[in-house]
């Protein structure tokens, strides 16, 4: 989907907090790769009372947003219309404000995280886990939906929690088991793993990783590598990181605000590792 056609655009991306995002830096150098010169891509400190007031007062000049904790929820009454992918998990990451005004929301955490097993040679497995049960768990069933054949087993640390990863489990189509956190050590043999949780939480485990790891997806990529990635790369396992998911999902966010694809991967990677680097 284009947005409106126009020589000197703007984007940006919303949350509170902000400050931390790479987002800026991602679509930029993506903006330079495609001789955008016109075009412009900021960050907004937004929380969800403030979000009404600011999509009104967007004018013809934007082309799109990208939507962070706490919006990706609270965006959709705002909105004209929500894709299959987005309405699946109630989470919006991406509003394109196309030719004719509306406002039309989607999601590229899910096929970015797809693109980002895909890139490291994960097309299909026949078993998961999950480790962790917020709002990118349910992400990460959505895109286990496209590449596991089989059970996917989420490790939570409440009785609530674990309720409503089946309950995602049925809406999604993915058959998903459920076990205590304190057993999460028994998750890191699975096929894959995928790591939704927050910094420091799956420190412990590092020292369970087997001799023989199969692909770990750590969805975290400040502070990086976490320990466990560390562990999990230095037995050999393959490691997917939080910086691979951003930038896939960015890619796809540049090609829906700005109409242009194939958007800059390469370039775009190379200016997250540098910005990286330097924190």
């Amino acid at each position: 989907m284009r947005a409106r056609a126009a020589d000197a655009r703007r984007a940006a991306v919303l949350g509170s907090p902000i400050a931390h995002s790479l987002s800026p830096v991602l679509h930029r150098a993506a903006y330079r790769e495609l001789g955008l010169d016109d075009w412009s891509y900021d960050r907004f400190e937004v929380d969800e009372e403030a979000l009404p007031g600011f999509l009104e007062g967007l004018g013809d000049e934007w082309a799109g947003l990208s939507l962070t904790m706490p919006l990706k929820r609270a965006v959709i009454p705002l909105l004209d219309s929500v894709s299959e992918t987005a309405a699946s998990v109630e989470a919006v990451n991406t509003v394109v404000l196309t030719d004719d005004g509306r406002r039309v929301g989607d999601n590229t955490d899910i096929p970015g995280m797809v693109a980002a097993l895909r890139e490291h040679g994960v097309e299909q497995v026949e078993s998961a886990a999950v480790l962790g049960a917020g709002a990118t768990a349910s992400s990460a069933l959505a895109a286990l939906a496209r590449v596991c054949t089989g059970e996917v087993v989420a490790y939570v640390r409440s009785a609530e929690r674990a309720a409503e990863m089946r309950r995602w489990g049925e809406r999604l189509d993915v058959p998903v088991r459920t076990a205590d956190w304190a057993d999460a050590e028994q998750a890191l043999r699975a096929p894959l793993v995928i790591a939704t949780t927050p910094a420091g939480t799956t420190d412990a485990l590092a020292a369970a990783v087997p001799e023989r790891p199969a692909t770990l997806f750590d969805v975290l990529y400040d502070p990086w590598p976490t320990a466990l990635a560390a562990r999990w790369s230095a037995y050999g396992g393959a490691v997917v990181g939080g910086l691979d998911l951003l930038v896939h999902q960015a890619v796809l966010q540049v090609e829906r605000m700005t109409g242009r694809s194939p958007a800059p991967l390469g370039a775009m990677r190379k200016a997250g590792e540098h910005a990286l680097a330097r924190r």
